[in-house]
């Protein structure tokens, strides 16, 4: 008995310990309790660690972000840093899911653009949207990387990547961080079907002949996206014909909308009213982090 005795306080006296260490009295944040944290222009936290020292629950997404689909479904994706076809060769940090993450605002914008386009035949297609910092900071380890070139071929064979920095193609913040910038294309409908890239194919040059590039069903703007070339910039003189009558299609319906197209990449745009214009936000990008209506 007495023996008995011993070992039912010995594991009354564990349970206790157990009941008493951090890992029992902070249990993990649900994500709609998660604090959404974001970085200001100045660089200093929205939103902070725990008062108690304790690890960062995951952030999420202040409530006016919404995934496009809820907003417009008839709008297509391909959503890229998901996947390992990236200038990086990988998948992008925080991206968890193939998912277009924008304010609601902007949402909107792109539905209005969508309207216009659908009744001519067309539909907007998007690559990227919200683009948390973490992914950014991604984008930078790999730039100061010298012997990472794997996809250099498809993305930036014209280019040192010793340059990416100075010629303005990588840099410490993105735009796309403040949820009101989208990398967006337009495709002829019906949409053709594509295929997906698969690690370690055979590469060709993005700014290639639209039947050498990587197949892509959107309407040819003379260069794939993410194509690190001179020849992206919207305006190139040595874009012409039926490629200059493309994005002119593009820029034409998402400046309507509210939208203004970044010079350099005939695929980026950001809403004009931002509603975070000073803000760069690092939730992951996934149907968690948003906000339940």
């Amino acid at each position: 008995m007495g023996s008995a005795l011993r070992s039912l306080a010995a594991t009354a006296a564990a349970f206790a310990a157990l009941a008493a260490s951090p890992a029992a009295a902070s249990p993990v944040a649900s994500p709609a309790a998660s604090p959404a944290v974001g970085v200001s222009e100045a660089g200093a936290v929205a939103v902070g660690a725990s008062a108690s020292g304790g690890a960062r629950p995951e952030p999420v997404a202040p409530r006016e972000f919404v995934a496009l689909r809820d907003v417009d479904p008839t709008i297509l994706h391909e959503m890229r840093y998901p996947t390992a076809h990236t200038f990086l060769g990988v998948r992008v940090d925080g991206y968890r899911e193939p998912l277009c993450v924008l304010t609601r605002a902007a949402a909107r914008a792109l539905h209005r653009a969508q309207r216009e386009l659908l009744r001519q035949g067309y539909s907007l297609k998007v690559y990227d949207c919200y683009r948390p910092q973490r992914a950014v900071d991604h984008f930078v380890r790999w730039a100061r990387d010298p012997d990472d070139e794997r996809m250099k071929e498809e993305f930036y064979s014209r280019v040192d990547k010793s340059r990416l920095f100075a010629d303005g193609y990588i840099a410490e913040r993105s735009g796309h961080s403040r949820g009101s910038t989208a990398d967006v294309t337009v495709v002829r409908l019906p949409a053709r079907p594509t295929r997906p890239y698969v690690p370690g194919e055979r590469l060709a040059p993005c700014f290639a002949p639209v039947s050498e590039r990587f197949p892509d069903n959107s309407v040819d703007m003379g260069t794939g996206y993410d194509c690190f070339d001179t020849l992206s910039h919207t305006d190139d003189p040595r874009i012409r014909g039926e490629q200059r009558a493309n994005r002119t299609l593009l820029v034409s319906a998402l400046s309507r909308a509210g939208w203004t197209n970044l010079p350099e990449e005939w695929w980026h745009f950001t809403y004009r009213t931002e509603a975070f214009p000073d803000t760069y936000f690092d939730f992951p990008v996934a149907r968690r982090s948003l906000a339940r209506p």
